[in-house]
């Protein structure tokens, strides 16, 4: 079936986003073929023009693109580039869209990429509406969606004024990665795992997501949201329900949205009790921070889910920045045997229990634990793994980058790895308790794995992170 025509309208065109991925990611969607019919019209409030628009969109793919086109290539994708200037007002968008429109003919889709503050997004809806582009258009809604219950209700009546809940795609980068994308095929194309993907089988469940860089120029963001908001009910929490849904009745995005919602409606209030918050040494001497800032640069909690699969498991959820390691895992950890029948120091449960790692990172893995044999007299046994490289498997490397797979998605109505109204709605609403009277931050310091309060937290149990036994590197992996 032939490609629709679309045009594709970037605000915020000169941003930081739009420089790192949006606009090295529509390059690659081009050379993908997944682009054939398209303008993409960028605007912002920069005083920038087409010819400028075309230096900075090549400047981006210099700097973060993986791949350099040829000088043919990138001359043709500049072609597709247009510019609104922002200064113009609806109607200077509407003469740039239309422009665009009468290029490809016909009655192309119209898809709005809203890389803006969240502070900017509703008068970004209003613009779309006074320019008459919200019929046949689809719009993309950058995180955070609201700072709390109260906010989010009233970002999402703003927008369902002007756009019906099927136009909306409220993005999650963490869910377009191919590995977070293997949970499900891995969950439910096998007859292996599924069967002990309870309760009865599965101990904890750890979702890890520390950083070691900073904010940056987000300092002003951080100061009005934190860490909670801005990863926690954003990220780690849609990673969650893909972790814990019960088996669509179908792949389709309106089987698994409804799965991945009910596990939202089955999880119980995050209370302040399950809550380790910190800030790292010397935040308060950043630029624009007062001198008694509570904002959490870190955060790890416990959570539970009560429903008949997950009663009683613990789901522990930690991020920060300025933390000792980069890294993106979900760890399931099964359940040790009842009673062992091998000998005092034979190593059995010396080293925890059997783990099953999803490593989200670009370079993604998986990795199965369990204990086996020491070569040799006696019964000695040692910790084993074998470990899959996402990245080595064919076809691997023409895959999709997070960002392109959700704007192509984006382009093609599918609402499979974005969040509805319902769900977001309910995140923020589980996160009354603890938004309502947070612990106080703790102090930690830059290159530790936050603060010590944490290890209370998971006890009996441990964080995985960081490995004790390292990845391997090999690319002869057994």
């Amino acid at each position: 079936m032939e490609a629709q025509p679309y045009v594709i309208v970037l605000f915020g065109a000169t941003g930081d986003l739009a420089r790192r991925k949006l606009l090295p990611g529509l390059l690659h969607l081009y050379q993908a073929g997944l682009l054939p019919q398209a303008r993409i019209v960028g605007t912002s409030l920069d005083d920038v023009d087409l010819d400028k628009f075309r230096t900075l969109a090549r400047d981006a793919v210099d700097e973060f693109s993986d791949s350099d086109p040829p000088q043919d290539q990138w001359d043709a994708f500049a072609e597709l580039l247009r510019w609104a200037p922002g200064d113009a007002g609806p109607e200077g968008l509407a003469t740039a869209v239309h422009r665009a429109e009468a290029d490809l003919g016909g009655e192309p889709q119209v898809l709005h990429y809203l890389s803006v503050p969240p502070k900017a997004a509703l008068s970004v809806v209003q613009e779309i509406e006074e320019a008459g582009l919200a019929p046949r258009s689809r719009i993309v809604m950058e995180k955070p969606f609201g700072t709390d219950l109260e906010t989010a209700r009233t970002l999402n009546a703003a927008l369902h004024e002007v756009f019906r809940e099927d136009q909306i795609f409220r993005i999650d980068h963490f869910l377009g990665k191919e590995a977070a994308q293997n949970i499900l095929a891995f969950r439910f194309a096998n007859g292996l795992f599924e069967p002990i993907w309870n309760r009865n089988h599965i101990e904890h469940v750890q979702i890890d997501v520390p950083e070691t860089l900073g904010l940056g120029g987000r300092i002003g963001f951080y100061e009005q949201t934190g860490a909670y908001r801005d990863m926690v009910v954003t990220h780690l929490f849609q990673v969650l329900g893909f972790v814990a849904m019960e088996p669509p009745t179908a792949l389709a995005p309106h089987a698994i949205t409804e799965e991945k919602n009910k596990v939202f409606r089955s999880m119980e209030p995050v209370q302040p009790t399950d809550v380790v918050r910190g800030q790292y040494a010397g935040y308060r001497e950043e630029p624009d921070v007062a001198d008694d800032s509570d904002t959490e640069t870190f955060i790890a909690l416990r959570c539970f889910i009560d429903n008949w699969r997950w009663a009683g498991v613990p789901f522990y959820l930690r991020t920060g920045k300025k933390l000792a390691e980069g890294a993106r895992i979900i760890s399931i950890a099964f359940r040790e045997p009842p009673k062992s029948m091998f000998p005092e120091g034979s190593g059995v449960g010396s080293q925890g229990p059997d783990h099953l790692t999803f490593d989200l990172a670009d370079r993604a893995r998986l990795s199965l634990s369990f204990y086996g044999k020491r070569p040799g007299h006696g019964m000695r046994l040692d910790k084993l793994s074998m470990q899959f490289a996402f990245h080595e498997a064919p076809g691997a490397e023409g895959a999709l980058e997070a960002y392109e797979r959700l704007i192509y998605d984006a382009m093609r109505g599918d609402h499979t790895l974005f969040t509805t109204a319902q769900g977001i709605e309910r995140l923020w609403e589980i996160s009354r308790p603890l938004l309502a009277t947070p612990p106080p931050v703790r102090i930690y310091q830059p290159g530790s794995w936050g603060p010590n309060a944490i290890h209370q937290l998971i006890a009996p149990n441990a964080w995985r992170l960081p490995f004790e036994r390292p990845w391997r590197e090999s690319t002869n992996l057994p």
